[in-house]
């Protein structure tokens, strides 16, 4: 069974930081592409990052260019998504995704307020 567990959100300042973390498990974790999505309340979910099975090569959408950095660790089974100079307009649930797998994980809830 594909699991992807989420965590590292939290409420943060304006211009403050998160490492958002997904540990997966129930596949050959350093085979495959991973995602990260977000979504907003009443928004459709959105893709925000993406890297390739050993890291080579990365997409960050454009809105968050500059502040989003998205890495793994294959030894770990683990995805991050480190957030820097956080906006209110990134508050959103975060999600792990793998596109060649229908499972998400549960999400993780990112707010930045003042």
């Amino acid at each position: 069974q594909v699991q992807l567990v989420e965590s590292g959100g939290g409420l943060v300042q304006p211009g403050g930081s998160l490492r958002l973390s997904c540990v997966a498990s129930g596949f050959t974790f350093s085979l495959y592409n991973m995602n990260w999505y977000r979504q907003a309340p009443g928004k459709e979910r959105e893709l925000v990052a993406a890297i390739s099975s050993f890291g080579s090569t990365t997409y960050i959408k454009d809105s968050v260019q500059g502040r989003f950095i998205i890495s793994r660790d294959n030894t770990k089974n683990t995805m991050y998504l480190q957030m820097n100079s956080l906006k209110p307009e990134d508050t959103a649930v975060y999600y792990c995704k793998a596109p060649s797998f229908r499972s998400w994980g549960q999400g993780t809830q990112v707010t930045v307020s003042s």
